[in-house]
């Protein structure tokens, strides 16, 4: 038979998905390993989701999105983002990861080189494969406070390095960037004319500190920044898949080549939901960001009572919990190994760390977005510090 393309052998698999697939076919399992709010969305979401279905709001869409999506997106983004864009610089997605995959390919020829995290989303590097293009790893760092540092850039820069891909809040670590770490990203990215790529699927998620916007402090005609949003964490409508991304001025045209080529448009219940969401009343996300910074902090006072070194996350919803002391010689050191018998011997499920990159071996992400209760029974069957 045919041979598949060559760029698909080198797609990484993921090893959430992994862990998730064993665990399905377990009883009892304490789900800790998926980014998954354990909300509901709210009503009023629901029922515009429903009354479209009802209504035949079923067809299709312009490719960009409803015009009301755009307009809620553009109001949100002035109000929320500092960020002021046109109605075309507006893209309705399929929730982040098609955001995500879309403005790598807007940017990126094969072989050309992206910089992303190491901790960092798995997608990440899978779509840059998915284009034919060479994923580069920064590492962020314990001792840095997992915050990337410009000497570390520059040192990986080459002649084809074409993107510097960012996540603040970081998924998944937690780690939020200041704004006066994001200035010097934003003139690394300058001095070698690089597209940004800036993932702020979590920016309604930062504990005690405030999100910033990397694209609201370019400077005029500094048109270099793509941001990814999503509707997913922020209303728990994960299953819903509705985001957006936001371009700079003058992608129009490219944007609906490109979107009729590979979705032609998001489903249209689902941007009848996601306006709700934008436009109706916030409560509930006041809410869930509330529940979440409870559960971490009660989560990572449990982790420090029993000794377990971890990451204090500044936002988003996860722990980064090292286990290294727990990972015996049989596993060879893999948490991936680890964390598969942690789940059929404990019945709770968590994510290998090695699934965000070489510096995540021998560390887990925990999702805090659970039950209180589960979360904190599935951390006590952590193996104790010895």
């Amino acid at each position: 038979m045919p041979e598949l393309a060559r760029h698909i052998a080198s797609v990484p698999a993921s090893g959430i998905r992994r862990v998730f697939d064993v665990a399905h076919h377990l009883p009892d399992v304490i789900m800790l390993a998926i980014g998954e709010p354990d909300a509901e969305p709210a009503p009023h979401i629901a029922a515009a989701a429903a009354r479209a279905w009802a209504d035949g709001f079923t067809d299709y869409t312009p490719n960009g999105g409803i015009l009301e999506f755009r307009e809620a997106v553009v109001n949100k983004l002035k109000a929320v983002n500092g960020i002021d864009v046109g109605l075309d610089q507006v893209w309705s997605t399929i929730g982040a990861t098609q955001a995500l995959y879309q403005a790598q390919g807007l940017v990126l020829d094969p072989g050309d080189e992206i910089l992303v995290p190491d901790p960092g989303y798995t997608t990440f590097p899978m779509a840059a494969r998915m284009h034919s293009a060479v994923p580069v790893r920064y590492a962020l760092r314990p001792e840095n406070g997992f915050l990337p540092q410009t000497a570390d850039l520059e040192a990986l820069v080459t002649p084809r390095t074409r993107v510097l891909l960012i996540n603040s809040p970081s998924n998944p670590l937690g780690a939020v960037f200041p704004e006066e770490t994001l200035r010097e990203l934003l003139d690394f990215a300058r001095r070698h004319d690089l597209w940004v790529i800036s993932d702020e699927v979590y920016e309604y998620f930062a504990h005690g500190r405030k999100h910033v916007s990397i694209a609201s402090l370019a400077e005029p005609g500094d048109d270099r920044v793509l941001s990814v949003f999503s509707l997913s964490k922020t209303y728990a409508m994960t299953g819903i898949r509705a985001g957006y991304l936001v371009t700079p001025p003058g992608f129009g045209d490219e944007l609906r080549r490109v979107q009729e080529g590979s979705i032609s448009c998001i489903n249209a219940p689902a941007q009848y939901a996601a306006i709700a969401a934008l436009t109706g009343p916030q409560d509930a996300v006041a809410e869930a960001a509330a529940h979440y910074r409870d559960n971490v902090a009660q989560a990572t006072a449990l982790l420090t009572e029993r000794g377990i070194r971890h990451y204090e996350p500044q936002g988003a919803f996860y722990l980064w919990v090292d286990v290294s002391h727990a990972i015996s010689y049989d596993t060879g050191g893999d948490v991936l190994a680890w964390a598969e018998r942690f789940v059929t011997e404990k019945r709770v499920a968590v994510a290998p760390g090695s699934a965000f990159g070489p510096s995540g071996e021998g560390w887990i992400r925990v999702c805090a977005a659970s039950p209180t209760d589960a979360l904190l029974e599935g951390l006590s069957r952590l193996p104790p510090v010895v």
